[in-house]
C-alpha cells in the first residue's frame, strides 16, 4: 500500500481519483486544489510517497510545485496526471523533477501500473512518452559508452535552448544564427547521439547535467 497525495483543481475529478486510488488499495494522505495549498497542507512528518500532480492549476502550477518538491523532499515522487500530450509539457515536467507522466483519460489499470512502478522502480512513463523517451533513455548509456561523445560549445548551447519551450526558429534568434544553421545543429546531434526527436536530445541533456534541473 502506497501513501498518496492528490493535487488537482478540478474537484469532481479529484474526488473520483481519490475513490479510485483507495479502491486500488492505497491511502490518500491529503488533497489540494493547487500547488500552494498542497505545500501548506504538507506535514514533514507525514509525507506521501507519491503525488498525483495536475499541471495547469491556479496560484502554483504543477511545474513549480514539482520543482519545490524536488528541492525540499526529493524522495517524494511526482506522477504528472495531465490532459497535455505535447513534447513541451513532457519536457517541462521532467525538468521539474516528475518521475512519471500519464494522461487523465488513461485507463484506471494504467494508473495502478504507474503507482506500482513508482513504488518499485522509482519511475513510470506511459506509452505516449515511452516511444519518445524511454527508448532514448535505454539507448543512451550504450551510445555514450560506445561512442565517447564530445560536444562543442555551440552544440551545448543549442542543447540548453532545446530544453526550453522555444521553437527551433526562436532558438536560432537566441543563438544569432539562421534557422537552417539550427536545423544543422539538430540533425548533427540526432546522428551523434543516435536519437530521433527533441525529447531524445533533452534526455541526453538531463542525464549529462547540461541543464540545471533545480
Amino acid at each position: 500500500m502506497a501513501k498518496l497525495a492528490l493535487v488537482d483543481d478540478h474537484v469532481l475529478l479529484r474526488n473520483g481519483l481519490s475513490v479510485l486510488v483507495k479502491n486500488l488499495g492505497h491511502e490518500v494522505l491529503l488533497e489540494a486544489s493547487n500547488g500552494q495549498e498542497f505545500i501548506e497542507k504538507l506535514k514533514p512528518g507525514l509525507l506521501p510517497q507519491i503525488v498525483l500532480m495536475d499541471i495547469n492549476m491556479p496560484e502554483m502550477d504543477g511545474y513549480d510545485c514539482t520543482k519545490w518538491l524536488k528541492k525540499k523532499y526529493p524522495d517524494v515522487k511526482v506522477l504528472a496526471l495531465s490532459m497535455y500530450d505535447n513534447e513541451v509539457s513532457i519536457i517541462r515536467m521532467l525538468q521539474s523533477g516528475a518521475k512519471g507522466y500519464i494522461l487523465k483519460d488513461s485507463d484506471p489499470a494504467e494508473l495502478e501500473v504507474a503507482i506500482d512502478a513508482l513504488v518499485n522502480k522509482g519511475f513510470y512513463y506511459s506509452e505516449l512518452v515511452s516511444g519518445k523517451m524511454i527508448n532514448a533513455i535505454n539507448k543512451m548509456e550504450e551510445t555514450e559508452a560506445v561512442l565517447g561523445i564530445k560536444l562543442n560549445d555551440r552544440e551545448i548551447c543549442f542543447l540548453k535552448h532545446t530544453c526550453t519551450e522555444l521553437s527551433y526558429r526562436d532558438i536560432a534568434d537566441k543563438m544569432l544564427v539562421s534557422p537552417r544553421t539550427v536545423d544543422g545543429y539538430r540533425d548533427a546531434l540526432f546522428q551523434k547521439l543516435r536519437v530521433k526527436s527533441r525529447v531524445g536530445l533533452v534526455v541526453y541533456a538531463i542525464r549529462n547535467g547540461i541543464v540545471d534541473l533545480q
